[in-house]
This record gives C-alpha cells, structure tokens and sequence, in this order.
C-alpha cells in the first residue's frame, strides 16, 4: 500500500510552480551556460574535483545563478545555506558563521550563497573576509551587478568571478520543450506567437515558465494562440534597466558609441531602450548636448544649438511630445559630420597652460591705460588687424618664451573644411611676415 506522503505526491506536482518543477537537478540540466558547465568548463572541472573555490555569479536575472550554486553544493558535497543580501544583515551573518563553525569542526563544510551580494554595504562585505580566508566557508555571491563596481577589492580578491550568459533563443527553446514534456501538452502557439513569447522572456528562463503557466491556465487543447491573443494573455517583462545601475552605463555608452559611429537607426534604438526603462529624457538631453560638442564640433556648429532647442522643447511639451524632438536632434547628431578637432585642441591647451605656468602675453598685445605704461613698452608695435591689406596680421599672440603650438587642427569635415582653409592660408601669411620681418 502506498506511503500517505507518495499519494500526495502528484498533488503536491500540480499546485508548485513550473519554474520550481522545472527547476534543474543536476549540471547536465542547467542551459546556457556550457562555457562554464560543459566537457571542459571550468565549473565542471571543479566539481568533478571536489576543488570548489569561493566565487561571484555574476549574471542577469533568470539565468539560473541561484540553482547552479545548489548544484555546486550538492556536487561536492556540501553544506547548503541560502540568503538574500536584500533581508539580512551583519546579526544573522554571524549566526551562519557560527553554524558553519560547528559544521566545520565535524569534517564538512558549507557554501553560503549569497543572493545580491552587491546590495551588503562595504563593512558587511568585510565581514565575510576572515571566514572565507580561513575556510569555515566557501562563498558563492550571485549578482546582477558588475563586481568590480559593487564589491570591495579584498573580496574580490578571494573569489573568483564567473560571468552567466543572458539565456539565447536555442536556451529558451529547450526551456520551453521541457515545459512541454512536463506538462504532457504542446504550447498552443502559432510559430510566430512561439518567436514572439522568447523575445518577450528577454532572456530570462524563469519569466519564460511563468508565461507558460499563464498560456496553458488559459487555453485548451484545439486552441491556436496568435501574436495578438498571446500579447493580452502574457505581460511583456519589463525591461532590464535601472537607473542607478551598470545597466544605465551600458546603455547610454552605446547610444554615445552609436552617434559617434553615425548609425542613426542604432542611436534610435538605444534611445528608445532607454526610454521604455524609464530614463529621464533630460538626462539624455544632456549627454546629446555633450556629444554635440565632443564629438560633432566645429565639422557642423548647429549641432549645439540644435540639441539645445531639443532640449527646449521637451521641457515645454513633456512627455511623449517632446521626445520626438530630441529623436529628430538624435537623428541630426548620427548624420552631422564628426571631428573631435575642438576637444582634441581644448584638452590640449590646457596641458600647455598648466605646463608653462604664469607667463606674461608678450608687450605688443598689452593695453596701455597710462604714461609710465607706454614708456614700458606696453602695446608698442601692435598691429590693428582690420587695417591690414589680408584683414590679418601675424603678429605673435604667444608668451615670447613659449613656442608657438597649434592646438586646434581641424579634421577638413563639414564646416570645418572652411575654416582649415582659411587656417592654412593664415598659417602662409604669417610664415611670409616672419621671413620678410627677418
């Protein structure tokens, strides 16, 4: 006669959640990640090894760094002990520690896996230190954060940092057959609604079962789901951005990469990410308004006053209104020609500034508002530029101990070909002036 636990058992099936169902048992199950648990991985080859060392996870959300550290543990054998970063402190630390302690004086060890490590402040991080160095345990940190900006450099030092992929379309593929398998029916969807379902996962293995839920709880065997019905059966994730975090960073250096790389139609699309994860456009503004000038320059000087206006006009219209004229300033600034000759030649000049120190202009491009300065010399010889036959006269607007440099070269792009043209003839002039002065 069956156990009263065994008959329950199929119960207990039905009412877990699938991604808990699902969730893999062994190294051979886990997806995605076979740079790091294949033949030759690196985290197979310590298993296989027993040779477990403390280390960080860092991956986006849903590609199973929670479940390959349970892996790891049973794998090699030990002690699991499981906590969030977000509802912990330095108090239940201590309690784990003395635990381990115990544990440890009984010949096994314990991996502690912590989830969000990132989100332990600097002395709670400190705080692991001595128990990892002398191997009461072995840590195991999951983040979604980059650890050398969110960790302390002497934890760093002691793991090892293991990077999880974001998991792929064959990933979610696999994922979804097993769903498949377990439920014991195939997912009712059209091969587009199929499509469509893996982009809306964004990745993200545990989403992707919680949508499969919902399609199987609201559909029946004969049903053929589209792209419209799955859109109002399924939430789409929301996107993988936050504002404070390496996300944002990410973000905005391919929107800047992408206008400096004059691909407009990828600057849309990274400005659009940044605005479906909720980024302040005025921050945006800012840093068009900065590539205007480091990027863009003098090879076309509406730029500046464009991004300007841009900016103007979202902070009279708003949302969504006035982000169509920051799009259009976006567009502009991937289309513009491009020199850096001015930020190229700013940086420059204020190397030499500091380099000389507090030379003095030289006498002839002094002002002489009295007697005794005149009789110094000051303002002696000066030439008035606009009286002379070129509009220009050559004179030397340099310290006189300091050799003239040119910092500003234009790169000959845009407007700025104009203006290298009338750079090189000045240059001739003044070349001539000297000669004939000599």
């Amino acid at each position: 006669m069956p156990s009263p636990q065994s008959l329950f058992e199929p119960l207990q099936d039905q009412v877990r959640p699938l991604a808990d169902r699902l969730r893999p048992r062994t190294l051979d199950d886990i997806v995605g990640q076979d740079h790091l648990i294949g033949a030759d991985g690196p985290l197979r080859r310590m298993v296989e090894n027993r040779a477990l060392t403390s280390m960080i996870l860092w991956g986006p959300p849903g590609c199973g760094k929670t479940t390959l550290a349970r892996i790891l543990a049973e794998g090699s054998g030990l002690h699991f002990v499981q906590l969030s970063a977000i509802f912990s402190g330095v108090a239940e630390l201590r309690k784990i520690f003395e635990e381990a302690k115990g544990r440890s004086a009984s010949g096994q060890r314990t991996l502690l896996f912590v989830d969000e490590i990132h989100r332990f402040n600097k002395s709670q991080q400190d705080a692991f230190l001595p128990y990892v160095e002398d191997g009461t345990i072995l840590l195991v940190g999951a983040t979604t954060e980059n650890p050398s900006f969110e960790l302390n450099a002497a934890l760093l030092s002691r793991a090892t940092v293991f990077i999880l992929n974001r998991l792929d379309d064959t990933a979610l593929e696999n994922i979804i057959k097993r769903a498949e398998e377990t439920l014991d029916r195939a997912l009712p969807l059209e091969a587009q609604a199929r499509t469509t379902l893996k982009a809306m996962a964004d990745g993200d293995g545990r989403f992707m079962l919680n949508m499969i839920e919902q399609i199987m709880a609201q559909t029946k065997k004969g049903d053929t789901v589209t792209v419209d019905r799955l859109t109002s059966i399924v939430q789409k994730r929301a996107p993988l951005y936050d504002k404070s975090d390496d996300g944002h960073y990410n973000l905005i250096s391919a929107l800047h990469k992408s206008v400096r790389g004059s691909d407009a139609d990828a600057a849309l699309y990274w400005f659009c990410r940044m605005l479906d994860g909720g980024e302040d456009p005025q921050y945006i503004a800012r840093r068009m308004v900065r590539m205007a000038v480091e990027d863009i320059g003098l090879a076309s000087p509406q730029a500046l006053p464009l991004c300007i206006s841009a900016w103007e006009t979202y902070e009279r219209l708003g949302s969504p209104e006035g982000e169509l004229a920051l799009a259009e300033a976006l567009i502009y600034l991937a289309t513009a020609p491009k020199s850096n000759a001015a930020y190229v030649a700013y940086n420059t000049a204020r190397a030499a500034a500091r380099q000389y120190g507090s030379l003095m202009p030289p006498m002839h491009i002094l002002n002489k508002p009295t007697k005794l300065m005149a009789e110094m010399g000051y303002g002696k010889d000066y030439i008035y530029d606009p009286d002379t036959a070129e509009g220009f006269s050559g004179q030397n607007y340099f310290p006189d101990n300091m050799k003239r440099q040119q910092f500003y070269d234009p790169r000959g792009f845009g407007f700025e070909k104009d203006i290298k043209s009338r750079i090189t003839e000045w240059a001739q002039i003044r070349a001539q002036k000297q000669k004939a002065g000599k």
